[in-house]
């Protein structure tokens, strides 16, 4: 099974994403991040993405909105994140 494209939104210093990298990190799965801290082009598309979208990390697997670092770790926890990234 190949890989889904994930994509992750976060801001400097987020512990958050921080913790939500690590997880995808411990997976070896790739990832692109989209660094929002200032704001711009990027921080309007998540949003374009994601309109209800208050905090981040906003995490994407496949282009389907995954929520954040809570969200990504209960599916890791439940069983389900490996399926997701085609692992």
């Amino acid at each position: 099974m190949s890989q889904p494209e994930i994509e992750i939104y976060t801001k400097a210093f987020c512990g958050y994403c921080h913790r939500a990298k690590r997880l995808l990190d411990s997976k070896g799965v790739t990832y692109t991040e989209h660094d929002i801290t200032m704001g711009g082009p990027k921080r309007v598309e998540m949003l374009e993405r994601k309109p209800d979208a208050s905090t981040v990390p906003q995490i994407f697997i496949g282009g389907q909105a995954i929520g954040g670092s809570d969200e990504l770790a209960r599916l890791d926890r439940d069983g389900k994140l490996d399926g997701l990234l085609g692992l």
